[in-house]
């Protein structure tokens, strides 16, 4: 259905998709993803790296390699089409991909590789690529370049490699993982490779970040799959003499797993107009997609395990069962946190990176405010309240930044993901509220802040009306209006 009907690996790389006179933008790729990872997560690894292949091996291949690999990339006939993959992981790399050692080996004109990759995904792939050392080449990531291997050699023989063995993974088990030996396979170099410096890693960033956006994505579908099966256990099933949607403390708990939902929802649809922006030119919005993306694939890959998990709980004793299918959700959702870098790659990626290198968390902290600015329809205390927030959040940032505190990256990796999905929503609710829709949105930018920054007290017994009115609104299932919005978040 992804390949061949809606043609998700295509639309972002040529014009034709469902109809479209030109390519597609990436919200609406990545809203066919959303979709399409509510019933199946594992396969969306194929259909992106599908996607992220095609799109490097158009932007950095010689028009040679191009025209034997591109074209067949991006066909929507699963017969005759390529379907791509990335081999990256070795034993002596890991998150450290300087350690990589595989080899290429230039003979007599052509590539050749020697050596092995420890876990790869996608191990049937027609097309893959992947980072290798050229003989000769520095030790580091300067010595790193980039290749196309093809499955099939144009004779139609198998390419020089095997895959050893498939691994017995924990989740995703619907899309293959293996260890695969080279032994004189054949490859395309993207770009210049030799014996001096190469730029291999920097083109293969260019995957990585969208494949990081993608893992987001799929988090974020994910977690709304986990809160419907979550909503419907409670509204049908009674226990102590009502449904357990009407006990106070699963109400709470429901909304612990909204929020977050909630929360990545607005955050990678933001980060999607984003980089449309930046891939038209617009260098403030590339700064910010550039601290976004590893925030969203960070905090969204950790609020899907525990969202996972509590949906398992609501169901009780079946979640557990094979039955149902919160077991294989829980399995699957703790993948996010190792694919594209664990939940410390990613943070440091931001602090060490994006805020010490680019200065990207004050562009996004302008971009914040930029919003909150112009949505008139804002209570002008909360709107005060949000700036506030931002403004501490990006100044935290810049100060873990600055001291080298990486025992804090992770905080202030946080810190910058809840304050801007709570503007975000915030000025989301009071637009759809204006123009005479749903500002539900509203109040779940409070509850982040109540909840995930910490605003309330604790040891307080009381908290206001505001946290049961809002969960009242928020699990009724109906729209509530801008007016009433407001009125519950001054309680």
């Amino acid at each position: 259905m992804a390949f061949e009907q809606f043609g998700l690996h295509a639309m972002t790389n040529r014009a034709g998709v469902l109809g479209l006179d030109k390519k597609a933008p990436q919200i609406v790729k990545y809203i066919f993803q959303y979709l399409f990872g509510q019933s199946e997560f594992g396969q969306l690894c194929p259909i992106s790296a599908t996607e992220t292949t095609a799109m490097l091996i158009n932007r950095y291949a010689d028009e040679e390699t191009r025209a034997k690999l591109f074209d067949r990339m991006v066909l929507q006939d699963t017969e005759n089409m390529l379907k791509g993959a990335q081999f990256m992981t070795e034993k002596t790399g890991g998150s450290d991909v300087s350690n990589i050692a595989l080899q290429a080996r230039n003979e007599n004109g052509t590539w050749k590789l020697y050596g092995e990759k420890w876990f790869c995904s996608c191990a049937d792939a027609d097309v893959v690529l992947l980072l290798a050392r050229p003989e000769g080449a520095p030790d580091g990531n300067a010595g790193l370049g980039l290749f196309a291997l093809p499955r099939r050699l144009e004779d139609g023989t198998r390419n020089s490699y095997r895959i050893v063995r498939l691994k017995d993974k924990l989740g995703s088990k619907s899309m293959a993982s293996g260890e695969i030996i080279f032994d004189g396979a054949t490859v395309y170099p993207l770009g210049e490779v030799g014996p001096h410096a190469n730029r291999g890693l920097k083109m293969m960033m260019d995957q990585v970040n969208m494949s990081r956006l993608s893992h987001g994505v799929r988090a974020s579908s994910m977690m709304r799959r986990c809160l419907n099966e979550a909503l419907a256990v409670a509204g049908y099933r009674r226990a102590f003499g009502s449904k357990l949607i009407e006990k106070p403390l699963l109400r709470r708990q429901l909304m612990k797993l909204m929020v977050p939902t909630e929360q990545s929802l607005s955050m990678y649809m933001y980060t999607a107009v984003m980089l449309e922006k930046a891939e038209a030119g617009d260098e403030e919005a590339a700064k910010v997609t550039r601290i976004l993306t590893p925030l969203l694939k960070y905090r969204t890959a950790r609020d899907n395990v525990k969202v996972a998990t509590g949906a398992m709980e609501v169901r009780g004793g079946n979640g557990y069962i094979e039955d149902w299918v919160n077991a294989k959700m829980v399995r699957d959702s703790h993948l996010g946190v190792l694919w594209e870098g664990t939940s410390n790659i990613n943070s440091l990626d931001v602090i060490n990176r994006a805020v010490a290198k680019v200065g990207a968390h004050e562009a996004l902290g302008e971009a914040m405010n930029d919003l909150l600015e112009q949505d008139n329809n804002l209570p002008g205390q909360y709107a005060g309240q949000l700036k506030s927030v931002v403004s501490k959040a990006v100044d935290f940032a810049g100060k873990v930044a600055r001291e080298g505190k990486e025992t804090l990256a992770r905080r202030a990796s946080s810190a910058l993901y809840h304050t801007v999905t709570a503007s975000l929503m915030a000025t989301e609710g009071a637009k759809l509220g204006a123009e005479g829709g749903d500002a539900r949105r509203l109040l779940l930018s409070r509850m982040v802040l109540d909840r995930r920054l910490g605003t309330d007290d604790p040891f307080s017994m009381e908290n206001g009306d505001f946290d049961r009115l809002a969960t009242d609104a928020l699990l009724s299932g109906e729209p509530v209006s801008l007016d009433r919005a407001m009125e519950i978040l001054s309680k």
